[in-house]
């Protein structure tokens, strides 16, 4: 019986696999009636089966055969299944015993559809899946609605969204196709339900009428209520919805109410989806609609920008709130943006951005004006359609003009939380790849306290730290956040312990304490949990240290990472073979404020050298510098 077996590669050593033979030789009693026990009746045709194979296979099959209904009686031979069609069901059954099936090789989509269905009506899940991922493949303008239908009706929650999302790339050639007309009601009233069904209403309500004309004796109503009547204009309402009958005459004057009622942002509108996907390129259409140097914003390069070239802008003063306006080429459903805002210095801005259909009725999604923001801006905010994206810069924190490197327009499936429209993260926000920066400390390394390294640090490096009484630990976020936990690390290499108290804002000039440390002896790891504030600046004051006269911090984060760094890992005693640099517990981490401290009164205080180390101090950031407000000024 093997003599006509095809040779195959050869399994690893100890592993027996001999899956494909089996499947042949089970695949050979579809043709071979000699051991069949039951014969399945199917629109007339017979099929020889092995009711143990075949309850095996199926729950189905195994109720039937073994449940103690009538068709386990003995003496059943023949069971005829009804609504069954036999094409389908051959393939079916082959599937069955040898776990094979050609989709590709179905020349007629129909029979894929019927095998699919029988899938689902027996319970055989796996293949069910298969051919779910089969037709998202192969799906077209010509057979989505079929699949569609038959996808929600058998609850197929991922070949539904697949579909879905390709109805709605291609609305307008969906609405003039056959196939709508053969949708089922609740399909129809599901996809034309949906705000990512972008099409005209218009086009939308005449293919429903064609619908309900093919499809007569099946009432439109429920399908009619949701065309959205207020998005058409009073001309289509009269002369193109009134003439049908199929709508009645108070409906309609209710659309024209909410019309000449509402304002322009306040009706549903339709927008074409594109998740994850920067839709504010060239590419899409997109362009700068208002605003001075237009070119540089929808280009997509973040790197070649200086005082000169590589951004947008316009004159805070004067502007009459035109700022700059990116127009896209069809509305869009939007819930993301991400803006870079010129970053060469250290200066902030404030801002904020609204949206429009028509860019005569806008809505404010985000508002920053009353926070210092900087670079890399990512913004959420509660879903729009809108064709219109206008950002307006209201501060500057060196001259009157506000600058604009790049804006990127999204629609997010990622959760995000928002409170009083700014997001709370779920991540640490206080690092290097979110722009966070330390402006105010002295460090060999500017952002050494936010670069995520909590292991390599000693008593030459590796952390940030101030003059008690002088001066302070800052870091300036990227944009706001609502913050309710914090992290950071005190310089642990030998037995010293800290008092400090911390402060954020959100404007560089009004601060609120959220930890008081300062009757407190602290070490190593410190968790700082408070209620929810807007933050953008955090200032950590050292008020104590039991060795010397310097406040040291090795790392920081917002919010409090309590899945990442290990403390335990992190922390380490002193003289460990990790600081080649340390020689005794008596030696003092070097640090200085102003870089000439000096000896502090006592050999255990001496503060070692400080060349190489870059101070931060609060002159770095400037809050109003007086520079000249020139437009051509940076």
């Amino acid at each position: 019986m093997c003599d006509h077996r095809q040779l195959r590669s050869p399994a690893p050593v100890g592993v027996v696999d001999h899956v494909g033979s089996l499947s042949e030789s089970f695949g050979e009693l579809v043709e071979n009636s000699d051991y069949s026990d039951i014969t399945l009746i199917v629109d007339g045709g017979q099929f020889q089966g092995h009711k143990v194979i075949l309850a095996a296979r199926s729950e189905y099959f195994r109720a039937l055969f073994y449940g103690g209904l009538k068709e386990s009686q003995p003496g059943i031979s023949q069971i005829e299944l009804h609504d069954v069609p036999a094409a389908a069901f051959s393939s079916l059954f082959k599937y069955i015993y040898t776990g094979r099936l050609h989709l590709t090789e179905i020349k007629e989509e129909s029979h894929i559809l019927d095998v699919l269905g029988l899938a689902h009506r027996f319970g055989f899940e796996e293949l069910e899946t298969a051919i779910s991922d089969y037709l998202k493949s192969v799906l077209n303008n010509r057979n989505v609605c079929p699949i569609y239908d038959l996808a929600n009706m058998y609850n197929l929650t991922s070949l539904c969204t697949m579909c879905q999302e390709f109805i709605d790339r291609n609305a307008f050639e969906i609405l003039h196709s056959e196939s709508f007309l053969s949708l089922s009601q609740n399909s129809v009233k599901e996809l034309i339900a949906r705000d990512s069904f972008y099409a005209h209403e218009l086009d939308i309500f005449k293919s429903v009428c064609e619908w309900a004309e093919f499809n007569n004796g099946l009432d439109p109503t429920p399908i009619l209520d949701s065309v959205r009547l207020p998005l058409m204009t009073m001309t289509d309402l009269l002369n193109n919805v009134r003439p049908t009958s199929l709508v009645p005459a108070d409906c309609i004057l209710d659309a024209i109410k909410t019309q000449t009622e509402s304002r322009a942002m306040d009706l549903k509108y339709r927008g074409l989806l594109i998740p994850e996907e920067n839709i504010a390129t060239a590419l899409h259409g997109a362009h700068v609609y208002r605003g001075e140097m237009k070119s540089g914003l929808l280009d997509g390069d973040y790197h070649n920008y200086d005082l000169d070239r590589g951004f947008s802008r316009h004159p805070i003063d004067d502007n009459n709130g035109q700022g700059i306006v990116i127009k896209l080429d069809r509305p869009y459903i939007l819930n993301m943006f991400k803006l870079l805002l010129w970053d060469r210095d250290m200066r902030s801005y404030s801002y904020y951005i609204e949206v429009s259909m028509d860019d005569k009725d806008y809505i404010r999604v985000i508002d920053h004006t009353g926070y210092l923001c900087r670079s890399w801006q990512k913004l959420y905010f509660p879903t729009r359609v809108c064709k219109y994206i206008r950002i307006v810069g209201t501060h500057n924190t060196v001259n009157r003009v506000f600058h604009l490197v790049a804006l990127e327009a999204y629609y997010t499936n990622k959760s995000f939380i928002l409170d009083r429209g700014l997001v709370v993260p779920t991540e640490n926000v206080a690092t290097i790849k979110n722009s966070a920066v330390v402006i105010e400390g002295v460090s060999r390394s500017r952002n050494a306290l936010i670069n995520g390294d909590v292991k390599n640090y000693d008593w030459d490096s590796g952390y940030t730290c101030h003059q008690l009484g002088s001066g302070a630990i800052v870091i300036q976020l990227a944009q706001p956040y609502v913050i309710s936990s914090m992290r950071l690390l005190l310089w642990d290499c030998d037995d010293r312990s800290y008092s400090f108290y911390i402060e954020v804002s959100v404007d560089h000039q009004t601060w609120t304490m959220v930890a008081d440390k300062q009757r407190e002896f602290c070490k190593a790891w410190q968790l700082i949990e408070f209620d929810p504030i807007p933050v953008a600046f955090i200032r950590i004051v050292g008020t104590h240290n039991t060795a010397n006269e310097v406040f040291h911090c090795v790392h920081f984060e917002c919010p409090a990472d309590l899945n990442g760094v290990n403390p335990a890992a992190s922390h380490r005693a002193p003289g460990s073979p990790s600081h080649p640099v340390a020689a005794s517990v008596s030696q003092q981490p070097e640090s200085s404020a102003s870089g000439n401290l000096g000896n502090q009164g006592g050999q255990g205080n001496q503060m070692p050298r400080v060349q190489g180390i870059d101070m931060y101090q609060p002159n770095d950031f400037q809050q109003d510098t007086p520079e000249a407000d020139r437009i051509d000024t940076v």
